[in-house]
């Protein structure tokens, strides 16, 4: 009886692990991805408690506080040593995260996320028309889904909408609701300091069009069009000094910042490509429409 016994538990175990393994093996990101995204990158301070720790174009940005740290953004599954190792570079605790946000529920920016929650206990938090993605791993998602789950799936502790603060030990961050690139892409807005100097930062989800689709073709998303429009003028009112995005290339990282540079906030001062990149996408945007 107990043979037959310790006989059952040893196939369960390997059915178990055969089960663990075939899933595991189910999520798969693309494989022909730009050489940049999986490049490490020393990370560096931008201004005041906020600092950049992502890879080469993937961009990542930790904000430190004395009662824990907000993660925005985690880049490809492979970035999670390269961003660990960054925030500790910065003499950070890794463990510190309490909150992680993403601009968009793309695999290129949320591949790590579930990883970097499970090793940290962190809060995750997303646009609420982006938890669905989120939660099945970006199969659902209107122009990169229908191939199979991209990311390990996620689900929110939090679903923000439009004018959410995200508060933790006196930063708080205005969530910007942006679709297009995504039906939840978004922005945050809030402010850091540096001695007396104070910095308003816009980390801005650029609508770039991801699908080679007809808008009217995707019934899938039906308001893309509109959003698309509110977006790039919900954009064009902002108010800040310093603008960065989830893409590095997108706000001319490395034409501002070169590694070992000292710290030097005024350098992404930019309202001039800012307005001039949204100007582009603008252009693209009626062209497609």
């Amino acid at each position: 009886m107990l043979k037959h016994y310790f006989n059952f538990i040893a196939v369960t175990l390997c059915l178990l692990f055969t089960s663990a393994l075939a899933s595991a093996q189910l999520i798969e990101e693309p494989k022909d991805i730009p050489a940049e995204w999986s490049q490490p990158y020393p990370p560096f301070r931008i201004a005041g408690n906020l600092y950049y720790v992502g890879t080469a174009d993937l961009a990542c940005y930790l904000i430190a506080t004395p009662k824990g740290n907000i993660l925005i953004n985690t880049g490809l599954a492979a970035s999670l040593p390269i961003i660990k190792a960054n925030v500790e570079t910065l003499g950070f605790k890794f463990n510190e995260i309490k909150v992680l946000l993403t601009t968009q529920a793309h695999y290129d920016h949320m591949a790590a996320m579930a990883e970097i929650k499970k090793a940290t206990g962190a809060q995750f938090m997303v646009d609420e028309k982006d938890a669905a993605v989120a939660e099945d791993g970006g199969k659902s998602d209107y122009a990169l889904g229908g191939h199979g789950t991209m990311f390990k799936p996620i689900v929110a502790d939090r679903l923000l909408r439009n004018g959410d603060m995200v508060s933790l030990d006196g930063m708080k961050l205005e969530m910007l609701h942006h679709p297009g690139h995504t039906k939840g892409s978004c922005s945050f807005l809030f402010d850091v300091k540096d001695g007396q100097k104070k910095y308003r930062i816009l980390i801005a989800n650029m609508p770039t069009i991801v699908t080679d689709k007809k808008f009217s073709e995707l019934t899938v998303y039906p308001d893309i069009a509109k959003d698309y429009a509110y977006t790039i003028g919900e954009m064009k009112k902002l108010n800040f000094d310093i603008w960065l995005a989830s893409h590095a290339s997108q706000f001319e990282l490395d034409r501002k910042h070169k590694p070992g540079d000292a710290y030097h906030p005024e350098s992404f001062i930019d309202r001039k490509g800012y307005d001039e990149s949204l100007n582009d996408l603008e252009n693209e945007f009626l062209k497609k429409k």
